[in-house]
């Protein structure tokens, strides 16, 4: 029997390029293609992730030496409405958004699943790090985390059973990261030993993403008053966009009472950036939208949950309703409002959502 063509979503990076060779091995029809969707080249390897020039040159001489067809798709200007702009729109609201996310949802696999029928493809395959279980039964696919020790069911938790039953993730049941550069070597890819991208893409190495933000928006960065819990003034700042909660660095205030301080809470309305110590940080209830449910949930459940991309998940209940909630166990730091919240029965994805602001 014929096994299914596929499309392999090639970043340039090493997991897409073990996963284009590992398919062809299993004697799959293999189609590579690779976004472009950012014009920049980058020196610096953790910002060459999927994004710059250079990945799409790693991702073309991967497909030469495996001998597979390769395309490259310009999906600039969807990344720059889905993904920049929403980026500085929810700095300016005081807000610190997931950019990883935002492009999985809105441009990779929403625009990597269209163009399946259009390469004349039946699967899309990447190298995110999870597995899919489908119901013999019921047919009905879920997202699970990953056998090993990297997981990237976090990023994944807006995938449905539409988008997974069509949809592969190889590396899910690999131990780990070392297995995967291993078998980079052994195909001979000159990929084997890239580093991880481990920054936002499309901002450059120098000055970090609130230098990239200030020059896209400068009415962002408008002075006012940094304050205490109290609401007592303490210092002055350059504009709440240039903020983040849960920040120390760059605060530009001393220890108090030999203390470190951090950001505790951004209030863009009243131009404010409200610092204290570590203990501000730690609450137990977070507040979510934009829902997106596996499951018919209709009332409270216990759940194992992460407000953040590398937490380890914690106890918690998840309450549905007109504003869902997630309450830990015992107080998790640094709640951040825009960043993403999943939650976990067992090893499935239960649901996730956008942590609200306070």
């Amino acid at each position: 029997m014929k096994k299914p063509s596929v499309l392999i979503a090639m970043s340039g990076g090493v997991d897409s390029s073990v996963v284009a060779g590992l398919m062809k091995q299993r004697g799959y029809d293999v189609i590579g293609v690779t976004m472009q969707i950012w014009q920049e080249s980058q020196t610096d390897p953790r910002h060459a992730g999927c994004c710059s020039l250079g990945a799409v040159e790693d991702a073309r001489r991967v497909a030469r030496i495996l001998d597979i067809p390769h395309y490259v798709m310009n999906f600039r200007d969807q990344f720059r409405k889905a993904v920049i702009d929403d980026f500085i729109e929810e700095y300016g609201r005081g807000r610190t958004p997931n950019p990883c996310v935002q492009c999985n949802k809105k441009v990779k696999f929403d625009t990597l699943m269209e163009k399946l029928d259009e390469l004349g493809c039946d699967i899309l395959v990447t190298g995110h790090y999870a597995r899919i279980r489908r119901n013999p039964e019921t047919g009905f696919s879920r997202l699970l985390r990953s056998r090993g020790g990297k997981d990237q069911s976090y990023v994944l938790y807006m995938l449905g059973d539409k988008q997974l039953r069509r949809v592969m993730f190889p590396l899910g049941e690999l131990p780990g990261k070392a297995d995967t550069r291993r078998m980079a070597r052994e195909m001979g890819l000159p990929v084997a030993d890239k580093p991880d991208s481990q920054e936002i893409c499309f901002v450059s190495e120098a000055g970090g993403y609130a230098e990239f933000i200030k020059k896209e928006r400068p009415e962002l960065f408008s002075p006012g008053e940094m304050v205490d819990a109290e609401g007592r003034v303490v210092g002055e700042h350059a504009g709440v966009a240039g903020f983040t909660v849960g920040q120390r660095k760059g605060i530009g205030l001393t220890a108090r009472n030999g203390r470190p301080l951090f950001v505790l809470e951004l209030k863009p309305s009243e131009n404010r950036v409200v610092v204290g110590h570590d203990e501000g940080l730690m609450q137990k209830e977070v507040r979510l939208e934009q829902m997106i449910w596996h499951t018919e949930q209709v009332e409270p459940v216990r759940v194992m949950a992460k407000i953040r991309y590398n937490m380890d998940p914690a106890p918690a209940k998840l309450v549905p309703g007109d504003e869902p909630k997630l309450v830990f166990d015992q107080p998790v730091r640094a709640v951040t409002p825009g960043q993403i919240a999943v939650a976990y029965r067992g090893q499935s994805v239960l649901a996730g959502g956008v942590i609200a602001s306070l």
